[in-house]
């Protein structure tokens, strides 16, 4: 059966670039402009599976995607972790002295927040998405008006480049998890070396220790841990956090103990590291 994968955005976007790369040009793009349609296209049966953006090495963590995935029980079956590159675009025959506002995704706009501080005369504008300004753009013949995008979408929407490599630190990649609503990950347990899990703990001294010193000692590698506020628990959290490790039978030991240790434990997602 043909995939049909929601991705935040239009075609052009970054969501849309990592789609392409973990399924293949053979897919149908289901386009959502915010991450909420994201995960009613997957709850409705509009797509098979999405593309989420989760974390980015300059902003952190979007957090309440975590929310999103925890509360509608999606299923994370695998990661991708994209290098951003993004570029200043507007009409052709514009130059940057003519630019006014720049529109884009506020994620994109705080990691470029150091090339537009030597640009004052510029206003900068959080917008849905980067490829969907570039889009408007180019279809509304907006004069003074530029966006923050990649390069594809550049060349989808005929823009010219006004700055190429705008992020402030040059390193810069996002980290996407990819979506589905069915039971399990799908992936063969073979290749299963990375988990997301989210736990609760007793609120006493030491409690989170505990778990973290379980982990360590069933031989998982913590990679990241994030926590969410409790929102009917005042003053409580929640824990959501990545491992990687070298054995499954480590990972199921692990697993075993935690639902018993801890107050409540949920696997979001068992699937292979990219960066293993």
């Amino acid at each position: 059966m043909r995939k049909k994968v929601a991705i935040q955005g239009i075609k052009g976007s970054y969501h849309h670039g990592v789609a392409q790369a973990y399924f293949g040009d053979e897919i149908d793009i289901d386009e959502c402009m915010s991450f909420q349609d994201l995960v009613h296209s997957l709850e409705k049966a509009k797509s098979t599976d999405a593309v989420m953006a989760i974390e980015n090495s300059i902003a952190g963590s979007i957090i309440p995607n975590y929310a999103y995935i925890d509360e509608h029980n999606l299923t994370i079956s695998g990661e991708y972790f994209l290098p951003i590159h993004h570029c200043l675009m507007a009409l052709h025959g514009q130059e940057l002295s003519d630019i006014k506002e720049v529109y884009s995704h506020p994620m994109a706009l705080l990691q470029c927040k150091e090339f537009f501080r030597g640009l004052p005369h510029i206003k900068l504008v959080e917008d849905a998405d980067t490829a969907d300004v570039a889009k408007r753009i180019e279809k509304q013949g907006l004069q003074g008006v530029a966006a923050v995008a990649g390069e594809t979408a550049a060349k989808i929407y005929n823009l010219n480049i006004l700055a190429k490599e705008i992020q402030t630190i040059k390193s810069n990649s996002t980290r996407f998890f990819i979506l589905n609503t069915r039971e399990d990950s799908g992936v063969d347990e073979k290749d299963i070396n990375k988990a997301s899990l989210k736990f609760l703990t007793d609120h006493k001294r030491g409690s989170l220790a505990t778990v973290l010193n379980v982990m360590s000692d069933c031989r998982l590698n913590l990679t990241k841990i994030q926590s969410l506020p409790i929102i009917e628990m005042p003053w409580k959290y929640s824990f959501f956090v990545d491992v990687t490790f070298n054995s499954y039978n480590d990972y199921q030991k692990a697993i075993s103990i935690l639902k018993i240790m801890a107050l409540e434990l949920k696997v979001l997602g068992e699937y292979k590291n990219q960066n293993g």
